[in-house]
């Protein structure tokens, strides 16, 4: 039989149907007494039995079933139905099945028929009741549903793993039920297309509703029916009158009205793609074209209309088949007739198996355009669902690279690779009916995913393996979604699980062994989530979850072997606050490592903590020295006093005399210095000793000085020099003076000299040289600028270093002073 025997034109394009498979649910299905809903890209099917056809599904009265099925009619579960009235079945873009019912309530089931959670479309659907319900797919790759209540309101959630429910606006006539609505997703928003006879209105989330202008030539009565394409891009309107209406889904264009001739509602109406669309009516379908051509196709029992990215597929009975535009290589290269480049060169692969000379006439003809051929064949071998067809094409393309040198194999080889995971998915025994084109839109990973969800991890290891995905994307990804699987598996004993999985998973690259054991953690298998944690490499993974079973201590012990201090830190924080304090402390009392990491965190964060553990501890030694610390945090006096009160009674515990000692004087001088604030309104407060003495004889205020001279024991020496200091910086020279003379000075009068120069005073300063001690009167005259008073003293007192130190300061601009002394140094030596 020719391959173009099932061609049919639809104006300038050929469309073709043929079988994708002999459906397997033999007698099990009667389509025509069910709810039927197929997911998209060669997707599960589910159905719901309707003995009374028409009627809805009593839950409670008929408990119906829910068969799950592949695409190829291989049952995986069967749902027995205990809940409300099913109005609708739709299946999500991760392949859960979608139970909505009459309450508003949307019920979630994994292919395998278990539960996984229900979501609600607000108190106002459940009080009316929802009469339909539209399942759609966004833009952005969530999954939607939207409800009509009986009260001709509609709700909607644009993602149902996140529902957020918006109430679009409300539409004239409320009283007029809508004849047809659908839902259009573009990038911009998500709206819904809403008929009222021949009105037709667009709703969106901002509660705007606005008539739209279809710009159709024919009466109106009622639009009935309306279909939108599978990239939300078109858009088809049934009339009562039997009139199709195709156009652009914004109304802005419009590419035919077409006559039915029937004025019955369709029970389905659907895109085939993007080129055309196919009514249902019973045992017909009509696919009409944008250019008015039709096609009309006869059944001899119900089907139902799955529309694709590239196609449409018609499941039946006891067929599954797959209407699509044929392909334009597949078309240049069989159409009869055809000259391309393609056909040529499949006309020469056939002739050279035959052992024909014609093989190289065909060749010479493409000679020049003979890479072009070779792509066409391998192009047309793709949209081949025959794996004869598809060797035929390949081999011809394979022919015609024997004539060509530097032609590039990558493409063949990447065709050759897709074909044969198309054709082992497409398998019977897996069920998921793809075509290239669905294989290019979806992506490799995508198909992993969904062959991991239907459990068929040994296809999806050898396809990863096959295509030489990386470890972490292919095989790992695999096996750790198989050994989730397998902890929530019942009738295993938990030891004999753990090393069934860990020996198959061994040390793969990109599996978590922390994952594996969080799920079993779900399942309520805890030993068998800290066998499995034992496996885990990283500490970082391990942890946490052993927190989660409340494995504290080995949480612990695996958090410093790790060596991470934040870690532990993690550890440590959570078990205070899951902890009672006192059990808390104990049980870090004998991990050392826990403990002082314990301490440097509550040095930072924890000040009154950090105290309770030294106190048990009996470190007072540490208490006092934190006290002293906390005790210039606060801005309280009082209270620091009594911190320091109590720092003093820390330190006198650890017995350490000195810092006892150091405490008491400190908090006597803070008591002082408070008494000088009130009296003088002057920060004296922080201040220290020597400070706070300093500033006390800057403002002339004797009798604190000499209290804190007595108090403290501040030695003489020590005294002097601040005195001498702080009344040369206030200029008191007087005062210092007096001073000079009070009594023998402890540390000599050269440092009288020293401020008094140092403050430019030469004339006070020379006061003071009679009772500098000689050895000092020669570099107190080098200070004054006295050179040769320095340098006849160092002579009278025969002090050579003395008199070449006056030397060394003596300027070269003074000749004749450096002569003298030159010559005073010379008979220094003489003698």
């Amino acid at each position: 039989m020719a391959l173009t025997a099932d061609w049919n034109p639809l104006g300038d394009v050929f469309f073709r149907k043929f079988d994708l498979c002999s459906m397997q649910w033999s007698d099990q299905v009667d389509l025509q007494k069910s709810i039927v809903a197929a997911a998209p890209f060669g997707g599960p099917i589910a159905l719901i039995r309707d003995e009374a056809r028409g009627q809805k599904i009593s839950g409670v009265a008929s408990k119906p079933l829910i068969q799950i099925f592949t695409s190829a009619g291989k049952e995986l579960a069967v749902i027995r139905w205990n809940s409300g009235t099913i109005l609708k079945l739709g299946w999500s873009n991760k392949l859960d099945l979608l139970c909505v019912q009459e309450d508003g309530s949307v019920l979630i089931y994994n292919i395998f028929g278990v539960y996984k959670r229900t979501i609600t479309l607000g108190q106002e659907a459940r009080d009316v009741r929802v009469i339909q319900c539209h399942i759609f797919n966004t833009s952005s790759g969530t999954t939607g549903a939207a409800v009509l209540t009986s009260s001709y309101r509609i709700f909607m959630v644009t993602n149902i793993d996140e529902p957020r429910i918006r109430r679009l606006a409300e539409v004239p006539g409320a009283e007029i039920p809508p004849s047809c609505w659908s839902v259009v997703s573009l990038q911009q928003s998500t709206h819904v297309l809403l008929a009222k006879e021949a009105k037709l209105y667009l709703l969106d989330h901002e509660l705007h509703c606005e008539e739209q202008e279809v710009p159709i030539n024919s009466p109106v009565d009622s639009y009935i029916e309306m279909a939108v394409s599978f990239n939300n891009k078109y858009l088809a309107l049934f009339c009562s009158s039997g009139i199709l209406w195709i156009g652009s889904s914004s109304l802005k264009e419009i590419y035919c009205e077409f006559d039915t001739k029937c004025q019955k509602r369709p029970q389905q109406l659907a895109w085939c793609s993007t080129v055309a669309v196919v009514g249902c009516w019973e045992d017909i379908l009509l696919m009409i074209g944008p250019k008015k051509d039709w096609i009309k196709y006869t059944y001899d029992s119900a089907v139902h209309l799955v529309p694709e990215i590239d196609g449409m597929r018609i499941i039946g009975n006891s067929s599954h088949e797959f209407l699509q535009r044929v392909p334009a290589c597949v078309e240049e290269i069989y159409k009869i007739g055809s000259m391309s480049e393609g056909a040529m060169l499949f006309e020469a692969s056939k002739e050279f198996q035959r052992g024909s000379q014609k093989a190289d006439e065909y060749i010479r003809m493409i000679r020049d355009k003979l890479s072009h051929a070779m792509n066409q064949c391998i192009s047309a071998a793709g949209h081949e669902f025959d794996p004869v067809n598809q060797k035929a094409l390949l081999r011809a393309a394979s022919f015609g690279k024997c004539f060509l040198e530097d032609q590039k194999s990558d493409f063949f080889v990447r065709m050759c690779q897709e074909l044969r995971v198309l054709n082992a998915v497409r398998n019977k025994n897996v069920g998921i009916l793809l075509t290239y084109q669905q294989l290019q839109h979806l992506q490799v990973p995508v198909l992993i995913d969904r062959l991991l969800l239907q459990k068929l991890y040994w296809l999806a290891i050898h396809i990863c393996q096959y295509l030489k995905m990386p470890d972490i994307e292919g095989a790992s990804r695999v096996l750790a979604h198989w050994a989730c699987d397998k902890v929530q598996q019942s009738g295993i004993e938990e030891e004999q699980l753990a090393r069934a999985i860990a020996e198959k998973l061994g040390d793969t690259p990109g599996v978590s062994y922390s994952e594996i054991a969080n799920k079993a953690i779900e399942c309520g298998k805890v030993d068998l989530a800290i066998r499995l944690l034992g496996c885990e490499l990283k500490a970082a993974e391990q942890v946490p979850l052993l927190l989660k079973m409340g494995r504290n201590q080995l949480a612990l012990t695996k958090a410093i072997e790790s060596g991470d201090t934040d870690l532990v830190y993690t550890v440590l924080l959570n078990l205070q606050e899951r902890m009672p304090r006192g059990e808390f402390l104990m049980s870090i009392r004998t991990v050392p490592v826990a403990c002082s990491l314990y301490l440097q965190f509550c040095r930072e964060h924890n000040r009154p903590m950090l105290l309770e553990l030294y106190y048990q501890e009996d470190n007072f030694q540490e208490e006092g020295n934190t006290r002293i610390a906390d005790s210039y945090e606060d801005e309280r006096f009082e209270t620091r006093v009594s911190k320091l009160v109590a720092t003093q009674d820390a330190f006198n515990k650890a017995k350490n005399e000195c810092a006892t000692k150091l405490t008491e004087e400190q908090i006597r001088l803070m008591r002082f210095q408070r008494k000088m604030e009130e009296e003088t309104n002057k920060p004296f407060l922080d201040l220290s000793l020597h400070e706070t003495m300093y500033k006390l004889i800057v403002e002339n205020n004797q009798k604190g000085v000499e209290q804190l001279r007595k108090d403290f024991k501040v030695p003489d020496r020590r005294f002097w020099w601040m005195k001498i200091l702080a009344l040369s910086e206030t200029g008191d020279w007087n005062e210092l003076d007096r001073f000079s003379k009070s009594k023998k000075s402890p540390i000599g009068y050269e440092p009288f000299v020293e401020v008094c120069v140092k403050n430019r005073n030469f004339e006070e300063a020379q006061k003071y040289m009679g009772r500098v001690t000689p050895e000092n009167l020669v570099r107190c005259y080098v200070k004054l600028g006295k050179l040769e008073q320095a340098a006849e003293s160092a002579l009278q007192s025969k002090n050579a270093e003395d008199l070449n130190f006056v030397l060394s300061k003596c300027p070269p601009s003074n000749r004749a002073l450096f002569e003298k002394i030159q010559t005073m140094r010379n008979q220094l030596g003489a003698k």
